[in-house]
C-alpha cells in the first residue's frame, strides 16, 4: 500500500472516476432510449429527469475538487513528503470519495452525501497543510 508513495491514491481515484464514467453511459444511454431524447436535441430538463441524472452530476464532482487532491498528491511526491501519514491521508480521501459517490448515485441521502464531502474536505485540507508545511521547512 505504501510501496509507490502518493502515485497509487491518485491511479486508484483515476481509475474510480472511468468506472463512475462507464455506469454513466451504462445508465444514461438506455434511459435515454427509453424516453426517445434524440442526443442531439435533448434539453437540459430532459438530460436531469433521467434516472442517470444523480451518476451523471456524480461524475462532474469527480472532475471538481479532486483536481485539487491529485495536484497535492503529485507536490507532496516531489518534495518527498510520501510519509504514511500523507498516504493515508490520501487513501482516507479515495476511500472517502468512492463512498460519496456510492451515496449519490444510490440512495443520495443529503445530509449523509454532505458528512461524507465535509470529513473528505478535511482530509484534503490536512493534505494541503502538509504540503505548505513541507514548503516552509
Amino acid at each position: 500500500m505504501y510501496d509507490h508513495g502518493m502515485i497509487a491514491p491518485v491511479v486508484a481515484l483515476a481509475i474510480w472516476s472511468l468506472i463512475m464514467l462507464i455506469w454513466l453511459y451504462a445508465t444514461r444511454i438506455p434511459a435515454m432510449q427509453k424516453a426517445q431524447i434524440k442526443p442531439d436535441a435533448a434539453t437540459k430538463a430532459q438530460m436531469e429527469a433521467l434516472p442517470a441524472a444523480r451518476v451523471a452530476a456524480n461524475y462532474n464532482h469527480l472532475m471538481e475538487q479532486p483536481t485539487i487532491f491529485y495536484a497535492l498528491c503529485f507536490a507532496l511526491q516531489l518534495m518527498n513528503q510520501d510519509s504514511h501519514i500523507n498516504i493515508g491521508l490520501a487513501w482516507a480521501y479515495v476511500l472517502l470519495r468512492v463512498i460519496h459517490s456510492l451515496v449519490q448515485a444510490t440512495a443520495n441521502v443529503i445530509i449523509v452525501r454532505f458528512a461524507i464531502f465535509v470529513v473528505a474536505s478535511l482530509v484534503l485540507m490536512a493534505l494541503a497543510f502538509h504540503a505548505a508545511m513541507a514548503l516552509l521547512i
